[in-house]
């Protein structure tokens, strides 16, 4: 019997080229998506039978939740933001960053006090989750797109819960981490079913994987 392609999905972008560049240390490589003037949505290596697509970082864990992808590697705000059926196989080490509560210096007595407060954020069930099962604190929340550091500078907001890599853009808008939800970084997740029936094959890809992240550590 023909062996089927495992499908992985990869969020656009930085994230793509970190996963590609590991994938291509345990000697899967792809070089369809190493054109930059490709307009391909779908990209296949024949010989090891994998195809890869990109999608945007907030689809990934839908596509591997309903089995249109196999695996997806998807950053883990988007995994705590979208809550879907699909297993957490391993921590890729690369994207490294933190889920925070940031706001100016005035806002850390509000949080201290559990008054009730508004939160922006692009990740309201992260925090949600944050502030009413772990700190037990009534907030009202408001979903924003756009960037988020204005929310608490116009008033919108007392506080955001945001992503922070570096802190720069806080920091040039006055702002400060007062709160850390979760560390972040890439992850890799699997379909529930996949996971069954091609067993085999995704183990030895997680191995391989585990073992590339720990060489580069």
């Amino acid at each position: 019997m023909e062996q089927r392609y495992l499908t992985i999905a990869l969020g656009k972008g930085r994230l793509a080229s970190q996963a590609m560049k590991l994938f291509e240390q345990t000697g899967i490589t792809c070089e369809e998506m190493k054109d930059k003037q490709t307009r391909k949505l779908i990209f296949v290596n024949e010989e090891q039978k994998l195809r890869f697509f990109l999608s945007k970082g907030p689809d990934v864990p839908t596509y591997v939740e309903y089995g249109a992808a196999d695996i997806g590697i998807v950053g883990r705000d988007t995994i705590l933001e979208e809550s879907r059926n699909i297993y957490e196989v391993l921590d890729l080490g690369f994207g490294a960053c933190r889920m925070c509560i940031c706001g100016p210096k005035s806002a850390k007595e509000l949080l201290q006090h559990q008054e009730r407060i508004r939160v922006a954020t692009k990740y309201p069930h992260i925090a949600k989750d944050y502030f009413y099962n772990k700190k037990h604190q009534t907030v009202e929340i408001i979903k924003l797109n756009g960037s988020i550091e204005l929310a608490p500078i116009v008033g919108l907001s007392e506080v955001i819960c945001d992503i922070v890599e570096t802190g720069s853009t806080l920091r040039e808008n006055g702002l400060l981490v007062l709160e850390e939800v979760c560390p972040l970084s890439a992850r890799m997740v699997v379909n529930q079913v996949s996971m069954k029936m091609e067993h085999e094959r995704i183990t030895k890809l997680i191995t391989a994987l585990k073992e590339a992240v720990f060489a580069k550590q």
